[in-house]
């Protein structure tokens, strides 16, 4: 097999690898899915994903064992609270000095961005 996509011969025969076994559990998947006596036998025609379930039942359950740490209060800090009073500061900043040279008549008010307030 010549070097095709520029990638080691190790990870291509892993990609293919990974590739039949998507096409076979996509094959499954539509056996199961597509079943016509499923739906005789009450089970409708959904197919049981355990990993789904699982998952579902961990995105449930998240609360129920969140524990409050120092690292959880910086994120909600860094993320939250953060851009939140940096932006007040430069907004504030900002009208400070806007207002400062008004006051001291550096602008004529017909120039003023917001001469009614």
């Amino acid at each position: 097999m010549s070097q095709q996509y520029d990638l080691p011969p190790e990870q291509q025969r892993l990609l293919l690898e990974k590739t039949k076994r998507r096409a076979e559990l996509r094959e499954q998947f539509l056996k199961l899915r597509t079943d016509p006596f499923r739906h005789a036998s009450g089970e409708g025609g959904t197919v049981f994903d355990p990993a789904l379930l699982r998952y579902q039942a961990m995105k449930v359950s998240a609360y129920d064992y969140f524990k409050p740490s120092g690292k959880n209060i910086l994120h909600g800090l860094v993320l939250f609270v953060a851009p939140m009073v940096i932006t007040g500061y430069f907004v504030y900043k900002d009208r400070s000095q806007k207002e400062a040279s008004y006051r001291r008549g550096e602008v004529a008010y017909k120039d003023r961005l917001f001469k009614f307030i």
